[in-house]
């Protein structure tokens, strides 16, 4: 695997030549840059060579300490390639976001605590470990930048991406292929070097997408790949948990495990399917298969939320189920999603939630792995620059580097930071009581009690956890799947003679209402 190509070319740290604060070019940015909204600090910066960015980074790399962490390493997933597609003018999805994230994460010098690895993409037979052959071969025939001219059959469009009034949740855009087989590769080479060992924590912020399923894209997901993470992670692993911090519920990944007890899928996320908040399902009493003989029964773990969920209530609730799934099943290993989107002032979020708050679940499952492997990967998030600050500081806490809040004057595209509105100039700007975006805290200490109790009222039914794992998931998993819960629900009907509970139980097992974000 080759270096991540940086926009401040290669970073390292020569030897023979030490870093040196009082560099001429350092001394000089220092005099120029004299305060977060200075004009002539952002034109020198313009104007400065590869190697003057360089030095400057290095200084402050110097002036922070970061340095690779000792005892673990930790190895960050990208290609920048995967920044220069746009889903259309209107659309929420800003890929933009991750150009941010990497400029944050190398003015503060975040990269040199880390082994960089610029991703392949992922062909389609890795994309078929998962996903149905016709929906792959139908995204790979759409993509205007491959087939320019093709006409597309809107009745497979309709069946593959979902409606198109009055926009488009997945729309169709030129270079659709190369992004989603990006963003899925840099996933899959992230669980590669987890299972080499090559590190212990492995990061992709540019992944993530969990909403999509194995025959249809779904809520701007077209690859799905956190689940073709976990399959390679189980080729080595008896059992993984998988845990969800976006705003909307990770239904993707629970469909794709339903049925077995080799994954727990614990999601947290707005419930509110009464006013279609997307996707409509993860309530509190879907806990997977109603079969209790079907393996995957209780594995799959839900804690809807509702609007305004503030700081204290968010760490205390994640704490406390968190801790309670791992000491429980004991997964060998963790793959973690952290959508932005829960956070406050998020353009299609609704909780009350601060960076540092968000961060907090990054730090708690770091400190639980030790002797686990962790996957770290990124999801939602529509407000571009709190995004970027976000992972910024969930990069950091990986490394266990302390960033300063004032960001860095170097910072390339400052500008979208600046302003009072857009957070001052701070990594660390108050989220929770933005105009116009906070939102009333419906979540009573009764009802986060409640879900509590649920989730340990499920931990009751998975004690006992499998032991040996497959050494290959079988690419037709899913209909495999649901052949098993065909043969439960059959022998449960000649079991009962209830021709009426049979209908129920089939109408219900492995249902999925999808519905649009407001």
């Amino acid at each position: 695997m080759e270096a991540l190509p940086l926009p401040c070319g290669n970073p390292f740290d020569d030897p023979i030549d030490p870093i040196n604060p009082r560099d001429p070019i350092v001394q000089e940015w220092g005099r120029n840059a004299k305060g977060p909204n200075d004009q002539m600090g952002l034109d020198i910066w313009r104007n400065l060579t590869t190697e003057q960015r360089d030095r400057l980074i290095d200084a402050e790399v110097e002036e922070n300490g970061i340095v690779k962490p000792k005892g673990y390493k930790v190895s960050f997933h990208y290609n920048p390639r995967v920044e220069a597609h746009h889903f259309g003018k209107s659309h929420p999805m800003k890929p933009w976001r991750l150009t941010l994230t990497k400029q944050l994460i190398i003015s503060y010098g975040l990269h040199f605590a880390m082994d960089l690895f610029e991703s392949r993409q992922a062909d389609m037979k890795e994309l078929m470990e998962f996903h149905s052959e016709d929906y792959i071969k139908f995204l790979e025939s759409i993509d205007p930048e491959r087939h320019p001219g093709h006409r597309v059959d809107e009745t497979k469009r309709a069946k593959y991406l979902g409606v198109v009034e009055p926009s488009p949740d997945c729309p169709i855009f030129d270079g659709m292929w190369n992004y989603f087989s990006l963003y899925s590769g840099a996933t899959l080479e992230a669980a590669s070097n987890l299972i080499s060992e090559q590190s212990q924590i492995a990061v992709n912020w540019s992944g993530g997408l969990h909403h999509a399923h194995k025959k249809y894209g779904a809520g701007f997901c077209y690859i799905n790949d956190i689940v073709l993470a976990i399959k390679q992670l189980l080729t080595i692993v008896p059992r993984v948990l998988y845990i969800d911090i976006d705003v909307h519920h990770g239904d993707g990944v629970e469909e794709a495990f339903f049925s077995t007890d080799r994954v727990v899928t614990l999601s947290f996320h707005k419930y509110a399917p009464e006013i279609g908040f997307f996707p409509g399902t993860g309530g509190m009493r879907d806990t997977g298969p109603k079969n209790p003989r079907n393996p995957g029964a209780h594995h799959a773990l839900n804690v809807p939320l509702k609007d305004g969920i503030n700081d204290m209530q968010w760490q205390e609730l994640f704490s406390q189920i968190a801790e309670a799934v791992i000491d429980t099943y004991d997964p060998r290993a963790i793959v973690l999603q952290c959508g932005a989107d829960s956070l406050g002032g998020d353009k299609l979020g609704s909780f009350n939630i601060n960076i540092k708050a968000h961060g907090f679940c990054v730090e708690f499952i770091k400190s639980k792995c030790h002797d686990r492997p962790l996957l770290i990967i990124g999801g939602g998030g529509y407000t571009p620059r709190n995004v970027a600050r976000c992972w910024t500081h969930e990069t950091s806490i990986c490394v266990e580097a302390k960033l300063k809040d004032v960001l860095p004057a170097h910072v390339p595209y400052r500008q979208a930071f600046m302003g009072e509105e857009k957070g001052g100039g701070l990594l660390y700007p108050t989220l929770d009581n933005l105009p116009g975006r906070m939102h009333p805290n419906l979540n009573s200490d009764a009802y986060l009690n409640s879900l509590v109790e649920n989730i340990h009222e499920q931990l009751k039914y998975i004690k006992g956890s499998p032991s040996v794992q497959m050494q290959r998931i079988p690419s037709d998993y899913l209909r495999l799947r649901e052949d098993y819960d065909a043969r439960m629900m059959d022998e449960d009907d000649e079991a009962e003679r209830n021709e009426a509970a049979r209908r129920r139980k089939e109408k219900n097992v492995g249902g999925r209402g999808e519905l649009r974000d407001p």
